[in-house]
């Protein structure tokens, strides 16, 4: 019987032995090689998408790379491709399918900046922008991120699939905030998913990658003929750093949304006006609180449960009601790292707007790691204690 992997769980046997390792080594070792001594009558068709055992040149394929393309195809149920970084994925996935228009609303500024830089090389092709809300045209890339960055709110797969699909457009699910076992994007009819592995899939700050999962091996080997020429590989180290990485995420993530939706649940009980408080927290300083699981149902009969089988986001924000709270915050903590990013074993904290300047002042962006969650808290709450005493100064 094969191991179970099914959507709203991880497989930790195919994390750990979906590679299909052989020999006498338990953990893989590097290689740095990037070329092969060729194989007598060596068949040039044979290289790296369809036979990666027969590398020639690294830039084709190369042994710790392939290994962690086979674990994440096997763990997204689909077709995965690395690339050097999240943004070289995206990019990568623009020139793929050379949509007429891409309808995008909000999320990661740096995929805006790699849509802009697509649209600047495509002068006369007349390429717009449009509303995730407009209405769709055959030809069309819906962009789809959720949950959404910086927020954590989740946005319906489905509703968006039957609309792109309903003119023969195409549904790109950017699914970083929202990693296997979280959510399934191709469950809910995703022609493409999009992930940092920076993020969780890496998960130690340590490593940049990205990857695209399509639904055929046809597909996974135009994206692997465009690399090649793209010249955007991933790296033998970071992909060596990325299979360590895979062999714990169905630890790491679960913990990290069980946590983080505990702790978001636990501040959004601390929006009370001021001269009250919560649990510790002054009140008058937490205005909002961004999470999946504080969505609830919506007017069009969407609820994040439902699209987020395996858990909550592990990475959300929070409002303050004033912008000295908002800066002086992140550095108030002590197990909270005042840093950009997400998804590492570590919690991060940042007032948004200082990577991303279209956010708003006031908001604080927190990605919860593996610690005790009740430290967490605690830190927290001394935290935000100690910036509205010295506010008041």
């Amino acid at each position: 019987m094969p191991p179970r992997d099914i959507p709203g769980q991880l497989s930790g046997t195919i994390l750990v032995h979906g590679d299909h390792v052989t020999g006498i080594e338990v953990a893989p070792s590097i290689s740095v090689t990037t070329t092969f001594r060729a194989p007598p009558n060596c068949d040039p068709d044979g290289i790296g998408a369809t036979n990666p055992d027969r590398h020639v040149y690294s830039r084709y394929s190369q042994t710790i790379y392939s290994k962690v393309e086979e674990i994440l195809s096997k763990v997204n149920h689909g077709h995965a491709i690395t690339y050097a970084s999240g943004l070289a994925a995206a990019f990568s996935a623009l020139t793929y399918y050379k949509p007429k228009r891409i309808a995008i609303s909000g999320g990661y500024l740096g995929c805006h900046g790699a849509i802009d830089i697509y649209l600047r090389g495509r002068p006369d092709n007349n390429t717009s922008i449009i509303s995730l809300e407009d209405d769709f045209q055959e030809g069309d890339l819906c962009w789809l991120e959720t949950p959404l960055n910086p927020t954590g709110e989740s946005r319906d797969i489905k509703y968006y699939a039957d609309k792109i699909h309903g003119v023969g457009g195409k549904l790109l699910v950017d699914s970083t905030f929202g990693p296997p076992p979280l959510q399934y994007p191709f469950k809910f009819g995703a022609d493409c998913i999009f992930h940092s592995g920076t993020k969780y899939f890496g998960g130690h700050s340590d490593l940049l990658c990205g990857i695209l999962i399509v639904q055929t091996a046809e597909e996974r080997e135009q994206l692997w003929h465009d690399r090649i020429f793209m010249g955007n590989t991933m790296g033998s180290l970071e992909s060596w750093l990325l299979l360590r990485s895979l062999r714990t995420m169905h630890l790491r993530i679960p913990r990290q949304s069980a946590s983080a939706t505990e702790v978001a649940q636990w501040l959004d009980k601390a929006v009370v006006p001021e001269g009250q408080e919560f649990d510790g927290i002054p009140g008058g300083m937490i205005t909002k609180v961004w999470h999946s699981s504080l969505q609830g149902t919506d007017s069009k009969g969407f609820n994040p449960a439902s699209q987020m089988e395996g858990g909550y986001n592990a990475t959300f924000s929070i409002l303050l009601s004033k912008v000295e709270y908002a800066d002086a915050l992140p550095h108030a903590l002590e197990y909270f790292i005042p840093a950009t990013s997400l998804g590492g074993v570590e919690s991060l904290i940042e007032q948004r707007v200082k990577a991303d300047p279209k956010e708003d002042p006031l908001l604080v962006r927190l990605s919860i790691g593996v610690e005790e969650v009740e430290d967490l808290k605690d830190d927290l709450r001394k935290g935000l204690q100690t910036v509205a005493k010295e506010v008041k100064k």
